[in-house]
């Protein structure tokens, strides 16, 4: 990302980017009129989706025609579904190490009347030490001279502050770190001073313990985190867009106005855009607004199904991006 005032210049990274997806999974997205309690509901059209926030970052990375590279961890038979619903979307760019147990099978369900979206999460298979050892010795060795993508949930038996481990070795290896982390991992990353950190505005306000009514005091908040550690900070704000704030300003981006179908992925379409900007030496503005266009795309999608190419390619003139001065 470049400051405010650069042009925008060539791309610089020797190697493509690296996501680290140690908890991937198999996401199936129900639709159903309503739910009743203690009540059998039937689906209305049910999909299976490969997913787990780092799968969906390298999907859409591809989609933005960017050279990526994804590492995770895949076990048992959801785990061998999860390779076959991937089918080539990775091709060439998956290094995956498989484990006893099950890789997380994730439930969404969207209810039309009255309209609302419900998660729940698997907690993901158990990570034998060796293993875990392997997957990121392996990370560490290809994050050299680009980016790199710490995203999603940390497995049972993984350390809580492996992130922040990996954040201090990859960055002394030419290496801009983005994370998108919540909980006590975040707490924990805050210390190694990530290149850019990403979080939603409910993850923001149960780290600054109060309410975040509007685009500046949000922006306040995140700039209590910038200083704390991070040295860029995306806030996003779900239909109302997001912020970023960086160490020369703090930015926001409205969202174009759509019809929104499922908002599962766009935290990781946001992601994606702002890292296809940010390899390709983009200002701070148009790293900002592609992600938001990234994110809008898919939230007009059902279940967890990602933007295409075309639908970030079209100019939205009704985004604009202010900076705030804050």
């Amino acid at each position: 990302m470049s400051p405010e005032n650069e042009s925008q210049a060539a791309a610089s990274y020797e190697n493509p980017i690296t996501i680290l997806s140690l908890n991937p999974s198999v996401d199936i997205s129900y639709e159903v009129d309503q739910l009743v309690t203690n009540q059998k509901i039937r689906s209305s059209q049910t999909n299976y989706y490969p997913g787990g926030n780092g799968i969906n970052v390298a999907r859409s990375l591809k989609e933005l025609q960017m050279p990526c590279s994804c590492y995770n961890i895949i076990g048992g038979e959801s785990g061998r579904l999860l390779l076959r619903l991937l089918g080539d979307k990775l091709l060439g760019s998956h290094h995956y190490f498989n484990v006893d147990g099950e890789t997380r099978l994730n439930a969404i369900v969207q209810e039309k009347n009255p309209y609302g979206q419900y998660e729940v999460d698997s907690i993901g298979p158990e990570i034998p030490k060796n293993i875990s050892k392997l997957i990121l010795d392996e990370f560490i060795k290809a994050s050299q001279n680009t980016i790199a993508v710490l995203t999603g949930s940390i497995p049972p038996g993984v350390d809580k502050t492996v992130y922040q481990t990996l954040t201090d070795t990859i960055s002394r290896q030419n290496c801009k770190v983005i994370v998108d982390s919540n909980g006590e991992e975040l707490q924990h990353v805050l210390k190694s001073s990530p290149y850019l950190l990403r979080l939603n505005r409910f993850v923001l306000e149960s780290i600054v313990n109060r309410r975040l009514e509007d685009a500046e005091e949000v922006a306040s908040a995140a700039r209590e985190i910038q200083l704390k550690g991070a040295q860029n900070v995306c806030v996003t704000l779900g239909q109302q867009g997001a912020l970023l704030v960086t160490q020369q300003n703090s930015l926001f981006c409205n969202a174009p106005k759509m019809r929104i179908k499922s908002t599962v992925g766009c935290g990781d379409s946001i992601m994606s855009g702002m890292i296809s900007a940010i390899y390709q030496n983009k200002t701070a503005e148009e790293t900002l607004r592609l992600g938001i266009i990234c994110a809008s795309a898919t939230a007009s999608h059902p279940g967890t199904e990602l933007f295409d190419y075309a639908e970030v390619t079209k100019e939205y003139e009704e985004m604009e991006v202010i900076t705030l001065d804050i």
